[in-house]
């Protein structure tokens, strides 16, 4: 790993676990307050909603100026978010706060992944980085649930009161500090010129679903991130059901990510010689049948176990989706080409929570895992039909 990978790691490690420790936190005080699973959809969705509208922007400021004005800005603006949830915990100011770290989380995302694509030399190492990178949101996806559900349960003077969440909400508010302490020391890279048109894709961001390759690739990245959105949303719903502990949950989610980041780190040597899309058909076959088995655990250790598995099926995912999409984008628009796939699946963030709260609200939460299964199984065709595609590989650096 190289220094400057050494310290980007960390920076998405802080401000993401800023992120699912606030997404934890809001969905469980907000049922202990009287709300219900519909109301709490609603909540988990508004942590993509910022990023829908602002991706497209992050990834052109991202273009213009770096990684390290991004991230200072978005450390302060998650910083101020949890902060807010800690002073005033109330279920509106909940949904600033899953606003603005949920939109923060997302332009540190674009910044750092342009960073480092247009950091690597060769397509081994592109895959290298995007797997050492894509280590992040799983390592904050685990000490984000994991710390805020240890507060919550211990911090308090008894286990879930309201103290314990506000301590929690403050140690998340002062994780972004040291993402923007570390930001300050990111080399930059010279921006590339930025041609009119290129391969037939002109200089309009939603031209650049014209490319039918582009297309597909969104929709097989739509279907693995939806599956880790619904799960991050309804094991906390299911662990309420069957009366667990917010540190027990937080557990759950937190293999879940120990998971995905073994997975990553391994990646490289398991998918030697393997196209990418081998790793995702597979990927998508294990997700499927682990959904539809998944609501018939009913202890802790075994929604565990299938928690683990589900960590390293999804977590396979991320490194091959970005290893392709930098190979079909040219350098100078793979900040907008970033943040038009961000802007895409959070749109489908948005809507999943809203929909599936709905309807775990009418068919049960086996319903939702149920639902979420079947369409994941539909969508291995479309998978299957991925190229990695090299029309935009005389491009790279």
């Amino acid at each position: 790993m190289s220094p400057q990978l050494s310290r980007v790691i960390p920076i998405q490690v802080f401000i993401h676990s800023t992120m699912a420790g606030t997404r934890l936190a809001v969905p469980l005080l907000a049922l202990q307050q009287g709300y219900s699973a519909a109301a709490v959809g609603l909540l988990i969705a508004l942590f993509a909603l910022t990023q829908v509208f602002l991706a497209l922007p992050a990834g052109r400021f991202a273009d213009r100026h770096g990684v390290a004005l991004p991230v200072s800005l978005a450390a302060g603006v998650s910083c101020v978010g949890a902060g807010l949830a800690a002073i005033f915990p109330f279920y509106p100011v909940f949904c600033v706060a899953a606003l603005m770290t949920g939109g923060a989380t997302g332009a540190v995302v674009i910044a750092l992944q342009r960073h480092v694509g247009r950091a690597s030399s060769d397509p081994t190492q592109l895959k290298q980085a995007f797997s050492w990178l894509a280590i992040a949101p799983a390592v904050g996806n685990f000490i984000g649930p994991f710390g805020a559900g240890l507060l919550i349960d211990h911090a308090g003077a008894q286990a879930g009161d309201l103290w314990g969440f506000r301590a929690a909400f403050l140690v998340m508010a002062l994780l972004p500090l040291a993402a923007w302490y570390l930001g300050r020391g990111v080399v930059e890279i010279d921006p590339e010129p930025r041609p009119a048109g290129l391969a037939g894709v002109s200089g309009s961001a939603i031209d650049l679903l014209r490319a039918p390759m582009f297309r597909r690739l969104l929709f097989c990245n739509w279907l693995q991130s939806s599956s880790w959105d619904v799960h991050a949303f309804v094991v906390p719903l299911l662990g309420h059901e069957r009366g667990l502990g917010a540190s027990t949950i937080g557990t759950i989610l937190g293999v879940f990510a120990i998971a995905a980041a073994l997975i990553r780190i391994v990646l490289p040597a398991l998918t030697a010689g393997r196209e990418e899309r081998d790793v995702i058909t597979v990927s998508t076959l294990t997700t499927a049948a682990l959904f539809a088995v998944y609501p018939f655990l009913h202890s802790a250790t075994s929604m565990g176990v299938c928690s683990v598995l589900l960590g390293f099926a999804l977590g396979a995912v991320q490194p091959m989706v970005m290893s392709m999409l930098h190979h079909i984008t040219p350098p100078s628009r793979q900040g907008e080409a970033l943040g038009l796939r961000l802007m895409v699946i959070n749109a489908s963030s948005v809507a999943v929570p809203v929909l599936f709260g709905a309807a775990g609200s009418v068919l049960g939460i086996g319903g939702v895992f149920w639902m979420v299964s079947g369409v994941v199984a539909l969508g291995t065709r479309a998978v299957r039909g991925l190229e990695r595609g090299d029309g935009h590989a005389e491009h790279r650096p």
